[in-house]
């Protein structure tokens, strides 16, 4: 299944249903009074969060939503029916804009969370609804009102509460294919991870769920490569684990950590306070681990906060859980 996290919809909510003129004509009333009744209410568009859906893709394939309008009056004093509403379901983490605006109108998390993309229009009122004791058989009613057409862009970001972060072909897929069930494409070219992939990780009696986020270059922050579909997911998590290739040069190693802490800062300050874990992978490579030591001197990042690791093998996998586990209960960094 593609991953599709943004979409752009048009909603209208119904007509309200007219109100009716009518007077009431029995045997034996030849005079009968107004006995319009009043138009039904056109139904609403609801936006409702689903915990069964993951993505934006129901919406590239249809893109218009319509409620239907309310029943109109009847004679007799018979009100027309209320329309029922449009529930439209999003996954959690649906962010709704008005796509003419840029306003955010919702931000929706919460499974059955609604948000009412668009009221329906209020039914028309009968003649009845017009008499007075000076006007005592009115001959108008009021049309219902028109509902309202709405055009909103959607926006997924997705909820995990640890996000895997690093440059392509670090190993992310890996190491989460090691920690989890999830099973994300795994091959020896960047980008193999084109979308996020979502797993849930158990460990000492406790479940978290961990997003592998499409790689970042270089340019991320302007949208180069897959930057921006990652750096948007990470604005959700609690804490990182900034992946990064052990077996390369120091130089390089260095680099890659200054790499993806400048394009972080420079898409949203606010990342660069998470709390975050740096593995040096593959250090079952040959001089892999030395390496990394050399580069983290230079880097600078809390000795606490750093691991060494093989996805490959394992190596290093139980304490790197634990430190996920910490880390979610630990307070941002000051910057």
């Amino acid at each position: 299944m593609h991953f599709i996290d943004e979409a752009t919809i048009t909603v209208r909510s119904g007509d309200g249903g007219r109100g009716c003129v009518s007077f009431r004509r029995e045997k034996f009333v030849p005079r009968g009074g107004p006995d319009g009744g009043n138009g039904g209410n056109g139904g609403d568009v609801f936006l409702v969060v689903s915990p069964h859906l993951s993505t934006l893709l129901d919406f590239r394939y249809r893109n218009l939503h319509k409620a239907k309008r309310g029943q109109h009056g009847m004679g007799k004093n018979m009100h027309g029916r209320n329309a029922p509403g449009l529930r439209i379901s999003v996954p959690p983490g649906t962010i709704v804009h008005d796509d003419g605006t840029g306003e955010i109108l919702a931000d929706l998390t919460r499974p059955g969370e609604e948000f009412v993309a668009a009221a329906g229009g209020r039914g028309g009122r009968g003649n009845t609804s017009f008499t007075t004791s000076v006007h005592q058989a009115p001959d108008h009613a009021e049309p219902g009102q028109p509902g309202r057409e709405r055009r909103l862009r959607l926006e997924l970001k997705l909820i995990a509460q640890i996000g895997l972060v690093g440059l392509p072909n670090a190993g992310k897929s890996t190491l989460l294919s090691r920690i989890s069930r999830a099973k994300p494409k795994i091959a020896d070219y960047p980008f193999t991870t084109l979308s996020p992939v979502l797993g849930v990780v158990s460990h000492r009696d406790e479940e978290f769920v961990v997003a592998d986020l499409p790689g970042l270059i270089e340019g991320a922050h302007l949208g180069a490569g897959l930057g921006h579909r990652f750096l948007k997911h990470a604005e959700r998590t609690e804490g990182l684990v900034h992946v990064i290739d052990a077996g390369q040069e120091t130089g390089s190693i260095v680099a890659a950590y200054r790499t993806v802490r400048d394009e972080m800062g420079k898409f949203q300050p606010v990342l660069l306070t998470r709390p975050t874990l740096l593995v040096f992978n593959k250090t079952d490579l040959p001089g892999a681990r030395e390496n990394a030591e050399l580069a983290l001197r230079k880097i600078g990042h809390p000795k606490g906060d750093v691991h060494y690791i093989s996805a490959a093998t394992g190596e290093g996998i139980g304490r790197l859980l634990d430190g996920m586990l910490s880390l979610r209960r630990r307070q941002p960094y000051a910057v």
